[in-house]
């Protein structure tokens, strides 16, 4: 009789852990959603264990809440957790940011043009065709680029911080992209600016850009 090893659990709950998360950003789980196992067990897959888990995580990362019942919701998405999101993403990513133009080297710069360019190549396909496997990728390019502007900042919390509270956002960020509220041309001046700012080491006007692009992003 063969037993199941670990590493098999952790790969269905990694992969039960990437479905939940897609389907939350895409709103297919809304905000305030009861999160019932049976259900998600019949949708998903998994035992009751691998998804009890997997909303486990999920928890920690802020995209679902445990309730008084002992069961899991989406997270609330009110103008108030956004505004809190917003305010607390933007004051990590300016530390993050702030050190890392102070620490980054050249590769560094490297890193972050490259995401750069990658970007732009999604954002121009996202603008014409904004599909969900479109979106897929252009949402992976944003995180990317995010990442890379503050990988120099050589303070792993921090980074984690960050990659938190930036995934957090993405709900609203594909929300306004399948609204088709997204001002795409001052996306690219804000990127494009914020780039040129931080390989000039201009702090003060990459701080001021990014808080820009944050605002914009999670603007209701």
């Amino acid at each position: 009789m063969f037993s199941r090893k670990p590493s098999d659990d952790s790969t269905i709950v990694e992969l039960l852990a990437s479905s939940l998360r897609r389907d939350i950003a895409f709103g297919t789980l809304l905000p305030d959603q009861k999160l019932k196992l049976n259900e998600l067990r019949t949708r998903y897959g998994g035992s009751n264990h691998s998804m009890r888990e997997t909303l486990r995580i999920l928890s920690t990362e802020g995209l679902v809440e445990a309730t008084a019942q002992r069961g899991f919701r989406v997270t609330s998405a009110t103008e108030d957790d956004v505004r809190d999101i917003a305010m607390v993403r933007c004051e990590v990513e300016k530390l993050a940011l702030s050190r890392a133009i102070k620490l980054g080297d050249i590769a560094w710069e490297g890193r972050v043009m490259a995401a750069h360019h990658t970007l732009q190549k999604t954002e121009a396909a996202a603008e014409t065709n904004p599909d969900d496997l479109v979106a897929l990728e252009w949402d992976e390019a944003c995180r990317a680029f995010s990442y890379a502007l503050i990988d120099a900042c050589d303070s792993p919390r921090l980074i984690d911080l960050q990659r938190k509270f930036f995934d957090q956002s993405r709900r609203f960020r594909l929300g306004q992209m399948r609204e088709g509220r997204l001002d795409w041309a001052a996306r690219q001046r804000r990127q494009n600016g914020l780039l040129a700012a931080v390989l000039a080491r201009r702090a003060e006007d990459a701080l001021t850009l990014l808080q820009e692009d944050v605002a914009a992003e999670l603007r209701q």
